[in-house]
C-alpha cells in the first residue's frame, strides 16, 4: 500500500487552511442556502455554498461536493445549485431531497476566484515544488474540518462527490483523509501511466500535475487506499479521459485492494457503454442510491446490491 503520509505531503493536506469570515442564509425551493465566506492564510476570499433541507431536527449527514473544471472557470461552486452541461441536473437539491447537507467551495481559479489565471497559478506552484491540485486538496480537507465542526452536521457521516476534476480530487482526498466516510466519483478514473503512453494525458489540465506523484503511487493504488470505506466509480466507455485500457488496470488495482480488506462489496462500478464525459441517468440514480445507503440510512438497514458491477 502507498505511504499515506507521503501522499498527504504531495497533496498539501494541512497546508492550506480556510478560516470562516461570515455567512448569510436564504431559502430556495424549500431548502436553506447559506452563502459562506472563508479566507485563506494569505487573505484570499473563498466563497462556499451550503445547501440544507429545511426543518432538519438532528445532525445531518453531509456531502462535500467538489466542482468540475470543463473550461468553465466562472461556474465554480454554483455547480452545486445550478448544475452544468455534463450533469443531469444540479446535485445539491437532489442530495437535499435525501436529507443530506451539501457544501461546495470555489476552488482556486474558479467561481468568484476566476480572476486568477489557472496556467499562471499552476506554473508558479510547480516552480515551487508544489501544485495547484495540491492547493485544491489542502483547501478541500480544510472544508471537511469546517463541516465536521458544525453542530448540525454529523462528523461521522461526511461523504464526497464529484465529476471530472471533482472526481479525481474526490478519490485523492478520500484516500488521504479518512474522515471521508463514502465517496462517489464520475468520469475521471484512469491510470496515468497508461494515459501518458497514448498521449491522452494531455487532455487533462496543467492544474492536475503533482510533482513526483507517479513515483509514490498509481491512481488505482490511491483509490484502493479508500478500502474498506464505500466507493462508487461511474465510467463512460466512450470517455476520452477514461479509455478502456486505462480503466482496466485501475479497476483491477482497486478491486484487489478491496479484496485484501475483505470489503469487495463496498466498491461499486457503474459503466455506460454508449456514454462519453458526462453523467447519465443511470449514474445519477446509482449516486443517489449510494449516498442514501451509506450516509442516510441507519447502519445495518442497507439492502446488499445484487452486484458490484453494472451497466
Amino acid at each position: 500500500m502507498p505511504d499515506r503520509q507521503r501522499l498527504r505531503g504531495l497533496f498539501e493536506i494541512g497546508r492550506h487552511r480556510l478560516r470562516e469570515t461570515g455567512r448569510s442564509a436564504s431559502r430556495r425551493d424549500g431548502h436553506i442556502v447559506e452563502t459562506l465566506a472563508f479566507a485563506t492564510a494569505g487573505g484570499e476570499a473563498v466563497r462556499g455554498l451550503l445547501l440544507k433541507p429545511a426543518g432538519a431536527g438532528k445532525p445531518l449527514p453531509a456531502i462535500l461536493h467538489i466542482h468540475a473544471h470543463g473550461n468553465r472557470h466562472e461556474i465554480g461552486a454554483d455547480e452545486m445549485l445550478e448544475g452544468r452541461p455534463a450533469l443531469q441536473s444540479a446535485p445539491g437539491p437532489a442530495f437535499a431531497g435525501l436529507g443530506l447537507a451539501t457544501l461546495c467551495i470555489d476552488l482556486p481559479c474558479f467561481g468568484h476566484r476566476s480572476n486568477a489565471i489557472e496556467s499562471a497559478c499552476a506554473k508558479a506552484a510547480l516552480w515551487r515544488g508544489q501544485s495547484l491540485a495540491g492547493q485544491m486538496l489542502g483547501e478541500l480537507s480544510s472544508a471537511i474540518d469546517w463541516l465536521a465542526a458544525q453542530a448540525d452536521i454529523d462528523a461521522n457521516r461526511i461523504g464526497c462527490f464529484g465529476i471530472s476534476m471533482g472526481a479525481t480530487l474526490g478519490y485523492w482526498l478520500a484516500a488521504v483523509d479518512e474522515r471521508v466516510a463514502a465517496v462517489a466519483h464520475q468520469c475521471c478514473l484512469a491510470d496515468f501511466e497508461t494515459l501518458i503512453s497514448t498521449g491522452a494525458h494531455d487532455l487533462h489540465g496543467i492544474y492536475l500535475a503533482v510533482p513526483g506523484l507517479l513515483g509514490a503511487a498509481s491512481n488505482g493504488e490511491i483509490a484502493g487506499m479508500i478500502a474498506p470505506r464505500p466507493q462508487l466509480a461511474c465510467i463512460g466507455d466512450l470517455d476520452p479521459l477514461t479509455p478502456p485500457a486505462s480503466t482496466a488496470l485501475v479497476l483491477r488495482q482497486i478491486e484487489d485492494a478491496y479484496g485484501r480488506a475483505n470489503a469487495a462489496r463496498c466498491f461499486t462500478v457503474v459503466r455506460d457503454a454508449d456514454c462519453g464525459h458526462r453523467e447519465t441517468p443511470n449514474m445519477r440514480e446509482a449516486t443517489l442510491r449510494f449516498f442514501r445507503d451509506h450516509l442516510v440510512l441507519p447502519a445495518g438497514t442497507r439492502e446488499p446490491p445484487e452486484s458490484n458491477r453494472s451497466r
